[in-house]
């Protein structure tokens, strides 16, 4: 079984070398994929038994969470020119290429015959109690961001980002209503981990909490680009690792029930 997992992540990691293709750094983009297929190693050993079910559940989370937030987040703060004047070109390309991730991540599963048994069926609450659920995630989110980003800018990356508070302050409440759209965006991206997941409600609040920081942060972080430096994207790692994993540890512990 260990060497499955270990052919899991390595192969599971190729598909983000596409995005090595025009850029370089093959071997960053390689681990940053390794790393990324490690996040969905419990859903491949107690997810979805069938590859549609894997593919659903990945593909979801890693548009919403790894292409669409992260892109949202750099349009409201990263100020470069050339992202600026093509925003869209940054959505889509990332957008394909996650979903042959998933696609990959789904098949390889099958293949490797990763699923197996387990005593933990998964218990969760019914539409309305999982509907107010989600939006409280929401807020809570909000809360870990005020908290734990405005630590992080204070003390590590003001420096980076000098016109932060100019836009902050220009978007007004938009900008905590944004935010409060983003944490239930993560937090629906992972309902299908958390509602199919065999495993009991702190693993998989732990497993969900992998999954949002390591799919919302740590892998893409990994992979060296233009707009950030090597301390940056560390001290990023660290401030994401704060909101994101705390932001899946509460949805599953809300969201599931039982033990």
């Amino acid at each position: 079984m260990n060497v499955r997992v270990i052919l899991y992540c390595a192969l599971g990691g190729g598909p983000l070398l596409l995005g090595a293709l025009g850029a370089g750094q093959a071997t960053a983009w390689w681990l940053a994929g390794i790393v990324l297929a490690l996040a969905f190693v419990p859903v491949a050993l107690f997810g979805p038994r069938s590859v549609l079910g894997q593919f659903g559940t990945i593909a979801v989370a890693l548009v919403i969470i790894t292409a669409f937030c992260t892109w949202s987040e750099a349009l409201i703060f990263l100020q470069a020119p050339e992202f600026r004047q093509h925003p869209f070109q940054a959505l889509i390309g990332p957008l394909v290429m996650y979903l042959v991730v998933a696609v990959v991540l789904a098949v390889l599963a099958k293949m490797l015959r990763l699923n197996r048994e387990s005593a933990s069926e998964p218990e969760h609450r019914g539409v309305v109690g999982a509907a107010l659920m989600v939006l409280l995630c929401g807020v809570a989110y909000v809360l870990y961001y005020l908290v734990f980003g405005a630590l992080t800018y204070e003390f590590f990356t003001k420096g980076y980002y000098p016109d932060a508070t100019s836009t902050v302050a220009r978007l007004g409440s938009w900008f905590w209503i944004i935010q409060f759209g983003r944490g239930v965006l993560m937090t629906l991206a992972t309902v299908p981990i958390i509602y199919t997941l065999r495993l009991s409600r702190w693993h998989t609040a732990v497993a969900v909490g992998a999954v949002i920081w390591i799919a919302g942060g740590l892998a893409p972080l990994l992979i060296p680009n233009p707009f950030m430096s090597l301390t940056q994207r560390l001290i990023h790692v660290g401030e994401i690792l704060t909101q994101n994993f705390s932001l899946g540890v509460t949805a599953a512990l809300l969201l599931r029930t039982g033990r």
